[in-house]
């Protein structure tokens, strides 16, 4: 695979649109069959200049196809919640350092729906994670009746930058909210950082920090959705870490949390278990409170990440499927997801963006509703981080320069969520090869978004059939399509 190493500077998707549309349309009015003139190809491709371009020049009238998607749009799945990323510390810092020009740029690129690639849903940190300059909380060291609580700390960068998401994107945000630790005098090794357990007697206190957190937000005109109980509480990290076993925090939810909620009025939010990577744990956790009827009123469903990987092996995809199959009732919820240890090198590696092309449509077909990517944005260097734990965004900011690098995994990610709106419903689908993977989902419009990746060294001929329409299209080597109809 040719690894490309140039950095693509301001791409505003309107333009890439207008500039490949009056010339593609007019070709493949000439190549389409009369059942084809609604259906609309969009196409970003390795070493081509295809970049979510409208490109109907690649639906053809040949029938020498080599791969079937057939779609049965009768028969539906999962409810389509949103996609969107992490809105952290650090990437609210970052783009504090852009120019006025250049941060509109990045709001209408991730928000706007038209323009951009449509995000609609975000996560944010409820004090200090590893992507923040510094560690810190709302309250003073010891208050454990939280009188000093304040989210003063937060009104510098991050709530500005929340607030113009939410306003780009429309005036609506699904935004949700996790926490990386609880205070250090909360917990049994008396340190925000490197795991450790949350005290008993702290208990009510920590439920008490989520109410105030909400409220907070809220007051600042910032609505929050839901929140996940803790991020990843199984793993003992040099950075804010906490761990809990499935027992503790089934309990965590029941005795303290929900009720604490329901006490401060705040009952309607939705409440996300486990926040950790796919795998036997997903199962566990889901399987523990899902199956225990007194704590799964209480759960929206389960979250979970990618970095099952991390020791070379393969993503547990399975462990979705069979949560989503056991408990269709609940939702699952991808919470975090990214590319691992920094290389300024490889800002265009296409293999980036195939990883995430392979995990959301993967993801999507076992039942997942939403997709959350981590970071928005990062710098130069891939933090700023604390504890040097860098890694890539989907638009990185060379800060030096007032630059923003487009990396190809954005406009993978946007085949999705520019595409695939709020409600739409998947659809299932049966493909005769494994050459491509593809996803289809029904928009509250009746319009048929359907998601084709190819990671093949060649160019595929593939028949996209819904009833008794047959549309044929070639799709690029190493090239991701959405297609309308």
């Amino acid at each position: 695979m040719k690894i490309t190493n140039r950095i693509l500077i301001a791409p505003i998707l309107v333009l890439q649109l207008s500039c490949s549309s009056s010339k593609v349309v007019n070709n493949s009015a000439n190549s389409a069959s009369k059942s084809n003139k609604k259906v609309e190809v969009y196409t970003t491709a390795e070493n081509t200049n295809l970049r979510l371009s409208l490109s109907n020049n690649l639906i053809s009238k040949a029938t020498n196809s080599t791969v079937s998607i057939i779609l049965d749009p009768e028969k539906t799945d999962q409810t389509f919640l949103g996609i969107g990323g992490a809105i952290t510390d650090a990437s609210a810092e970052v783009f504090a350092k852009l120019s006025p020009k250049k941060q509109q740029e990045f709001l209408t690129a991730y928000y706007d729906k038209n323009k951009g690639i449509g995000y609609s849903l975000a996560r944010t940190n409820i004090h200090s994670c590893d992507f923040s300059s510094d560690s810190y909380t709302y309250v003073a060291e010891g208050d454990k009746d939280l009188k000093t609580f304040n989210i003063d700390h937060d009104r510098k960068y991050r709530i500005p930058l929340i607030k113009k998401a939410i306003e780009t994107a429309g005036g609506k945000l699904t935004l949700f909210a996790s926490p990386w630790s609880p205070p250090a005098f909360m917990k049994d090794n008396n340190d925000i950082l490197h795991g450790g357990v949350l005290l008993p007697e702290f208990a009510q206190s920590w439920a008490n920090y989520y109410a105030k957190f909400i409220k907070a937000y809220e007051k600042e005109g910032i609505p929050i959705w839901g929140l996940t109980i803790q991020n990843e509480p199984m793993a003992k990290q040099r950075w804010e870490s906490c761990i809990y076993t499935p027992e503790a925090e089934r309990d965590f939810l029941k005795n303290f949390l929900e009720p604490t909620l329901e006490k401060e009025g705040l009952g309607s939010k939705n409440i996300i278990i486990w926040d950790h990577n796919r795998g036997d744990m997903l199962e566990t956790r889901a399987k523990l409170v899902f199956s225990d009827p007194e704590v799964s009123k209480y759960a929206w469903g389960i979250g979970f990440h990618w970095y099952e990987t991390w020791n070379g092996g393969t993503p547990k995809f399975e462990s979705v499927g069979k949560v989503h199959a056991e408990f269709p009732n609940k939702n699952l919820l991808f919470t975090e997801g990214c590319i691992e240890k920094f290389d300024a090198t490889r800002f265009q590696f296409w293999g980036n963006a195939e990883r995430y092309g392979i995990n959301m449509i993967n993801d999507f077909n076992n039942g997942t509703v939403g997709w959350t990517d981590w970071n928005i944005l990062l710098d130069q260097n891939g933090g700023p981080n604390h504890v040097g734990n860098f890694c890539f965004a989907p638009i990185h900011a060379d800060t030096t320069k007032d630059e923003l690098i487009y990396t190809p995994m954005y406009y993978y990610i946007g085949h999705f969520s520019k595409f695939i709106r709020p409600n739409a419903k998947r659809i299932i689908e049966t493909i005769s090869d494994k050459t491509l993977i593809s996803t289809s989902f029904k928009n509250s419009d009746n319009k048929i978004i359907t998601i084709v990746m190819n990671q093949s060294e060649k160019e595929v001929v593939y028949t996209l059939i819904n009833h008794d329409t047959k549309t044929t299209i070639t799709i690029p080597a190493h090239a991701m399509q959405t297609i309308i109809n």
